[in-house]
């Protein structure tokens, strides 16, 4: 999921009574929330290091055993500089509500990741097989709205903090709202959804209640997530009865989520030499109908080999699901073109990299 999910995730949770156990609770649970994320670095060097490093070692079982370690040990510092600059009596931190929330927010965070096409490395440093969750579009205006939700009722009293959260509500409407991906109709309950948060403030009821709104928001989060998994099911089980009318052979599939649109599943079919685009709308008359030409998976021929073992492509063979191969023959050799299908309709599309090679199967 995005930064911005995983932050109002974690700050969801301090605004229930977790947020209450220990001083540096609320900066505990954010930063922990976003701790794995501490790979994005390689998103500035290169796509291959950013592709061989992006959720694996920091969103793996051992960072979630490490990282809330570090967080509290950070936590406990910080706690001490707090005490020397205040040299006053503060409230110590608690040790132990520390490390439980440490723990907490970290985890919440490969839970999220996990539940995109993109998928993480869980196993990871052990193992670095992919997991994928096919529930949630990477960046889910829904989850936004749900965890805001406590965050925004709370921290709406000061003038400051009401023009950074309009700023932040105009930033995230003119994303869902100016582009041609999102639905209209998720554009109006968008919209709607904002209009009731700004009612509930204005009216202020909720006010002595943000503890019990916040944890009515993570449910309605828990019960989205579910369904959305449960929706991504059903639409393989569609697919697959649709596939075995139309006579077409499956080795693979993936029903995946499409921006703003919980109706809808992205649909990726593997067969023994091609894949096939579909997409399941619930709402449509036609419910499961193709988007996309079929394409070639491609041979994995010597050539294609070669091209596989380049080392300035291991990032991208880590990272491919679906992949498919195109050999075009150059006047000093091959080139070979790399694409994976989840993110790339056809050959040379969103992803591709290109691998060059000479007439011996060198890396040129």
């Amino acid at each position: 999921m995005d930064p911005v999910a995983h932050t109002l995730v974690g700050a969801s949770l301090a605004e229930t009574r977790l947020g209450r156990l220990t001083p540096l609770a609320t900066v505990t649970l954010l930063l922990a929330a976003n701790a794995p994320d501490i790979d994005a670095i390689a998103m500035f060097l290169d796509r291959e290091t950013s592709l061989h490093v992006r959720r694996g070692w920091t969103h793996g079982i051992l960072a979630i055993a490490v990282l809330p370690l570090i967080i509290t040990g950070l936590m406990v510092g910080l706690d001490r500089l707090r005490y020397i600059i205040l040299k006053r009596n503060a409230e110590p931190v608690a040790l132990k509500p520390l490390l439980l929330l440490s723990y907490l927010g970290v985890l919440s965070h490969p839970m999220l990741d996990w539940l995109n096409t993109y998928g993480i490395r869980l196993l990871m440093p052990f193992d670095d097989r992919w997991f994928y969750g096919d529930a949630l579009f990477i960046v889910d205006p829904w989850i936004w709205l749900l965890a805001s939700s406590a965050v925004v009722l709370a921290h709406t009293r000061a003038t400051t903090s009401i023009t950074l959260w309009i700023v932040a509500a105009g930033a995230s409407s003119s994303l869902i709202l100016t582009n041609d991906v999102t639905p209209i109709e998720a554009k109006l309950f968008w919209c709607l959804g904002l209009g009731c948060l700004v009612g509930l403030r204005i009216w202020g009821g909720l006010q002595a209640r943000i503890s019990q709104v916040a944890i009515k928001s993570l449910l309605a989060i828990f019960v989205y997530i579910s369904s959305m998994a449960l929706g991504s099911q059903v639409a393989k089980t569609q697919v697959r009865q649709w596939l075995h009318a139309e006579g077409i052979p499956l080795n693979k599939i993936m029903a995946g989520p499409v921006p703003a649109n919980p109706f809808v599943r992205d649909v990726v079919v593997q067969g023994p030499h091609r894949y096939y685009f579909l997409q399941v709308n619930w709402l449509a008359a036609d419910q499961i109908r193709p988007t996309s030409p079929s394409i070639a998976i491609g041979d994995k021929s010597p050539v294609v080999q070669a091209a596989l073992r380049a080392p300035h492509i291991q990032g991208t063979r880590h990272w491919m699901r679906f992949p498919t191969y195109q050999v075009e023959q150059t006047t000093n050799g091959y080139e070979v073109i790399i694409s994976d299908a989840r993110y790339s309709r056809r050959p040379g599309g969103l992803g591709t990299i290109r691998v060059a090679l000479d007439h011996q199967l060198n890396v040129q």
